[in-house]
């Protein structure tokens, strides 16, 4: 009983995470224009990215990260796994190709785009292993203003 309980801790907690990054770009865009709020888009090959999954682990999955974006920024991860296991729905995976034809043609991995509400991009960064979240979070709100 009580490993199920752990279990069922565990699994509420990484729901809890979950809901800062949105399902689609489109329900991004919509909630940034709802909360007046600028949207981090990151470019990612979460199975295959070595700099991708440190800048996952290190940066955007930190507790300050988290707690700061969730009041501050609409989150959408633009994904390009590649092992057959984590392969993305047909739809999404068309939607992350447009926006990568769009915001990423360079073809930069991992790459976040930060966006007003319109779309207009006001600046883009990688990953630097040395920055902290609080750093990062410096970093992404110097687009902003």
């Amino acid at each position: 009983m009580k490993r199920l309980l752990i279990i069922m801790a565990c699994l509420w907690f990484g729901s809890l995470q979950a809901q800062d990054w949105q399902d689609s770009f489109e329900d991004a865009l919509a909630l940034a224009n709802e909360q007046n709020k600028p949207v981090v888009l990151v470019f990612s090959g979460s199975d295959w990215c070595g700099p991708c999954i440190r800048l996952k682990r290190g940066i955007l999955d930190s507790e300050d990260f988290s707690a700061y974006a969730k009041d501050h920024y609409v989150l959408y991860n633009a994904d390009f796994p590649r092992k057959k296991k984590n392969q993305l729905p047909e739809h999404k995976l068309n939607e992350n190709k447009s926006l990568f034809t769009e915001y990423n043609p360079k073809g930069y991995f991992p790459l976040v785009v930060v966006m007003d509400k319109d779309q207009k991009v006001l600046g883009k960064t990688g990953f630097n292993r040395k920055a902290s979240p609080q750093d990062y979070i410096a970093l992404l709100d110097g687009f902003v203003k």
